[in-house]
């Protein structure tokens, strides 16, 4: 039996189009948990109290139980795409707001489109209808989130492809843990309820291990309650006490820093500054300090840059580009600038009596931030056959 968790307030009211409409997700942990089911339930209720309610897409994956619940409920005609002689059915965007629904359900947030179609991710023609003003219930797993992307893959072994960025995810109305133990989700794929027998039995050899979904489950959870605490901290002012207002105004604000290289693992290093800016609620600044004197390489070297400076824009984290030689001063007189109070660095290669040189920018950030916490990250990404 599915346990369900709201953390915001469970309004479908009718919005006026002239602003957004709300988001509301619906959050799991793996395959199964029940989350299209508990969504599709809603649905149904809002339905018989005559809310102007459609399916803008609905993956069945032969789920009987699930597909029973769009029964009576409006279907907007999915679009075909044809890639490479194959028929490809993609959520039709632009027939949703032609009809304009007061709500639309939305299956699989995480969706990544077939090229050729107008946005890249499903999430981001999620977004076109908020900004329509339709509200949205949608739902994902908790490892199709982007800040966890690198913990994915040490709980897993899987690089997850598809993601959802943060920002998005914040900006929800109301987000609904859907959980069942893992005990039940294993007992619902041996018994076929989840998948086909032959793709059940891959599933249990692979991401279905006990130990995998309870540590999923546990980071599910965890989620919901930070998403659940945030909500209580961005109460109205004049709801809280008066004392702890002033002492949260007293109290100096967070401002992360995250060093910039072009360097593979700077990609894990922006996942990390987000979901800390998030859980600090801290500013959050992505600084690349690019030299004024072209190395022979720079041309690939500020290609890469580019790639991760795009990166963090997406996770709405600022970014800045200074310029110099020496790059530790450009960060440190960056950091003092602008009261920055932690920098987050890729740890650097180097061999045991290199530190003695300090020739690395990481190091000599190390030496001179006297006044400034820097926290030296460690990529322990795993080498994986994708």
């Amino acid at each position: 039996m599915s346990s369900f968790i709201p953390t915001g307030d469970a309004d479908f009211r009718e919005p006026p189009r002239s602003r957004r409409g709300r988001l509301h997700l619906y959050l799991g942990y793996a395959a199964g948990v029940g989350k299209t089911y508990r969504m599709l339930e809603d649905a149904q209720q809002l339905a018989r109290q005559g809310k102007d309610i459609v399916i803008g897409y609905f993956e069945p994956h032969g789920r009987k139980d699930t597909m029973a619940k769009t029964a009576g409920l409006e279907m907007v005609p999915t679009r075909s795409n044809t890639v490479g002689g194959a028929v490809f059915q993609e959520m039709d965007t632009d027939a949703i707001l032609a009809r304009q629904p007061a709500i639309c359900v939305v299956d699989e947030l995480a969706h990544t489109n077939v090229p050729g179609s107008s946005r890249t991710k499903r999430w981001e023609d999620v977004q076109v209808l908020l900004d329509a003003g339709i509200d949205v219930m949608t739902n994902m797993n908790i490892q199709h989130l982007e800040s966890l992307n690198d913990h994915m893959v040490r709980i897993t072994g899987i690089r997850v492809r598809e993601t959802v960025p943060d920002w998005f995810i914040k900006s929800a109305s109301e987000v609904i843990m859907v959980d069942a133990t893992t005990g039940a989700l294993l007992n619902r794929l041996k018994r076929g309820v989840i998948y086909t027998p032959e793709k059940a039995q891959r599933a249990l050899e692979n991401f279905f291990k006990e130990s995998t979904l309870a540590a999923l489950r546990e980071l599910a959870l965890r989620q919901a309650a930070h998403e659940l605490e945030s909500r209580d901290a961005a109460e109205p002012e004049d709801a809280r006490n008066e004392d702890h207002s002033l002492a949260a105004s007293q109290r100096r604000r967070d401002r992360i820093l995250i060093f910039l290289t072009s360097g593979p693992s700077t990609a894990m290093l922006i996942r990390r500054g987000r979901r800390m800016a998030d859980y600090l609620e801290a500013d959050c600044f992505a600084v690349w300090v690019s030299p004024q004197k072209r190395s022979i390489d720079s041309r690939k070297a500020r290609d890469a840059m580019e790639k991760h400076l795009n990166f963090a824009r997406n996770l709405h984290i600022e970014t800045r580009i200074l310029e110099g030689d020496n790059v530790a001063e450009q960060i440190m007189d960056f950091a003092h600038r602008n009261q920055i109070t932690q920098i987050l660095a890729a740890r650097p290669k180097f061999r045991p009596w290199d530190h003695l040189q300090s020739t690395d920018p990481v190091l000599q950030i190390v030496q001179i931030a006297t006044d400034v916490r820097v926290i030296v990250v460690a990529d322990r990404r795993k080498r994986l056959k994708n």
